[in-house]
């Protein structure tokens, strides 16, 4: 199969939605101007939404507790085991309860300047504005936030900023938020407001009339595979992280959704833009499937280093602090152990690849809380932190209140999904992307502690507004299941699981996951450059075509079949990696977790190239192994103007 190495350029594409006026006044303006459903006729509609994650739980809650009838799927056994539950951190708020110069500005500003520019300013003003409404809608539903001694809620630093704004349950801050999430849901699937359909996967996005008017879901159980009607569909399916196979998502983490729902239409907005988590368990070997994280929070009070000397395997105990080399401190004065995750992982890959990396292979860095402990005492450390170190004993058998931590970069978050304006619609109608699965909000690099946040804007505050204003304008017209556009959705799906089951080869699907995310670390991971990137879409198509030929995915499908569900999300790995590629070639600049080494300043900094490249890449499909189309969105700057980004 040939690679496509080149694309064609479509017409430009226009966030529509977007008001304008002072960035201040703009989400207002947008919320008055949006027509309302009466609550009578809200009863009359259906919307499907897809995930209970942060995103998809908050959504679901509010959409019911509005009337609407609302569908909805997770092919996890339960609501509250979506992937959210492991974030652990906090989430961002500019409460400025610590009077530290925090304000709704500030935070705005600094999600511009971490997302390396690449950001819409309305979008994040939008998010820094409802930032301080989430932090009293969690408190209301009972989330245990950390507090102060005066019983004020506490707060702690993320990096990328220097005020204190990230609200937290020590390590457990994503558990907490959704079960806050559930506990609404739940409220709303006990009344009928909600009709729950736990290990039910999406396939499939049914479009008919020129509007997302349902999915094609598999029950994972059983093996059945169903149609779904809905006047609107919500996409709230996570990021696609699980593409370069080691990564911090959750095994069964995948792309389908939001890849299939692009097949049919949605265009995929900058599929490139990954970001690489600081903060991770270094691999101990080829039999991993997944990596784990450990807390940018650590950050606060853990002090990162290497040996000053190349080669230096003593103990780090015997290592005197001479002989230590703080590098963030060095590097970025200002900023130190909290400069962005962007920055904080290449300089960790720059001291290994100097040779000075601890640990099997020398891959590895020192997180050291020794400094924190005789400051603070050991017990307020563990009320800090005491879950994460217990976690990291676990899984290493060290202990880190005696032994520094070792860490190493890892594949986290998705910055990249489903181009949607400002009111979250993609360029199907009827589709809304809300979370991680969009691109929206957080450019070239997401700042920590953001994720949190924008699931739940996006759920609880931005869709509702927007899906009224979708409703209310389109009305509801009922569809037949018998219908051709509909029933021929459903055929394909049937037929594309009977062909990966027919194929009876001698390669599981985890050997082909395994060896595709070898291509991608390597080729389109912390550093890319024009020949990898090449010889990544060389390769893929390569793969791709003895997948097809070569993959055994044993029983059948009129049952559970593991082995069939991950068979047919690697097939779409397979298809979006390449993309990925092709995105991150097309970009010569470096910006954000997006490093060419082609482009970097003489201090070896990302270099962006703002007249070239200042815009979110939407891509459109045009087949599998064809050249797809590139429309630009050009992105302007009135408040927060590009400037090379320093934490120095």
């Amino acid at each position: 199969m040939t690679p496509y190495l080149d694309y064609t350029v479509g017409e430009p594409v226009v966030d529509t939605k977007a008001p304008a006026g002072p960035i201040e006044q703009r989400w207002d303006r947008r919320r008055f101007e949006a027509k309302l459903v009466n609550p009578a006729n809200r009863r009359k509609h259906t919307v499907i939404v897809v995930g209970t994650g942060l995103a998809g739980a908050s959504a679901g809650a509010t959409l019911a507790e509005q009337g609407y009838r609302v569908v909805q799927f997770c092919f996890q056994d339960s609501p509250r085991r979506a992937h959210s539950i492991a974030a652990q951190g906090g989430i961002n708020a500019a409460k400025n309860y610590r009077n530290d110069g925090d304000s709704v500005r500030r935070l705005f500003y600094d999600t511009v300047k971490g997302g390396d520019f690449r950001a819409r300013e309305s979008n994040v003003h939008r998010l820094a504005q409802i930032s301080v409404e989430i932090i009293d809608q969690c408190v209301a539903q009972g989330v245990p936030f950390a507090r102060e001694y005066g019983g004020l809620l506490d707060t702690r630093s993320f990096g990328g900023v220097q005020v204190q704004r990230t609200f937290y349950a020590r390590g457990q801050t994503g558990q907490q938020l959704l079960l806050g999430a559930y506990q609404a849901l739940s409220r709303q699937i006990a009344g009928g407001g909600v009709e729950m359909h736990p290990r039910t996967e999406m396939l499939d996005l049914v479009v008919a009339g020129g509007r997302a008017r349902g999915i094609v879901a598999r029950d994972l159980v059983t093996g059945e595979v169903g149609t779904h009607l809905a006047d609107a569909v919500v996409l709230a399916t996570g990021g696609y992280g699980n593409v370069f196979h080691l990564s911090t998502n959750a095994k069964n983490s995948n792309a389908t959704a939001v890849w299939r729902a692009h097949r049919r239409g949605a265009w995929f907005g900058n599929p490139c833009f990954t970001q690489i988590h600081p903060t991770c368990i270094p691999r101990s070997g080829d039999h991993q499937s997944k990596l784990t994280l450990m807390s940018e929070s650590l950050r606060n009070d853990g002090r990162i280093w290497v040996p000053k000397a190349a080669g230096d395997t003593r103990p780090p105990a015997e290592i005197p602090e001479a002989e230590r080399d703080y590098y963030l401190e060095r590097m970025y004065p200002s900023f130190g152990n909290l400069v962005p995750r962007d920055i904080a992982s290449r300089a960790a890959k720059a001291v290994c690849d100097e040779g000075r990396g601890v640990g099997p292979g020398g891959q590895g860095v020192y997180l050291d809380f020794a400094d924190a402990i005789a400051r603070l005492g050991r017990d307020t450390v563990s009320a800090r932190y005491g879950n994460l170190f217990e976690m990291y004993e676990r899984i290493t058998a060290e202990d880190p209140y005696r032994v520094p931590m070792r860490i190493y970069p890892a594949v986290h978050y998705t910055m990249g999904g489903l181009w949607v304006d400002y009111d979250l619609q993609t360029t199907v109608p009827g589709l809304f992307a809300i979370g991680e699965a969009n691109f929206s909000d957080h450019g070239a690099n997401r700042l920590g502690a953001s994720a949190l946040m924008q699931g739940l804007a996006d759920g609880y505050f931005v869709l509702p507004p927007a899906l009224n204003d979708y409703l209310a304008r389109q009305g509801s017209e009922p569809l037949d299941p018998g219908d051709p556009q509909v029933a021929g959705v459903r055929q394909e799906v049937v037929d594309r699981l009977e062909r990966l089951l027919a194929v009876r080869g001698d390669r599981t699907p985890e050997s082909f996951h395994r060896e595709l995310g070898r291509i991608m670390w390597d080729d389109c991971g912390m550093a890319r450059t024009d020949a990898g990137l090449r010889r990544a879409l060389a390769r893929i198509p390569e793969l791709r075509e003895e997948f097809w030929r070569r993959v055994t995915v044993p029983g059948s499908g009129e049952s559970l079949n593991q082995q069939l569900e991950k068979a047919n999300r690697v097939a779409d790995h397979l298809e979006l990696a390449e993309l990925m590629c092709l995105d991150a070639l097309h970009r010569t600049e470096s910006c954000g977790g997006h490093f060419r080494e082609e482009s970097r300043t003489a201090q070896g900094e990302a270099l962006r190239d703002d007249e070239a490249f200042s815009y979110a890449a939407a891509w459109e499909f045009t087949g599998t192994g064809r050249a797809p189309v590139l429309h630009r969105e050009q992105l302007s700057f009135e408040y927060v103007h590009p400037t090379q980004r320093s934490y120095a």
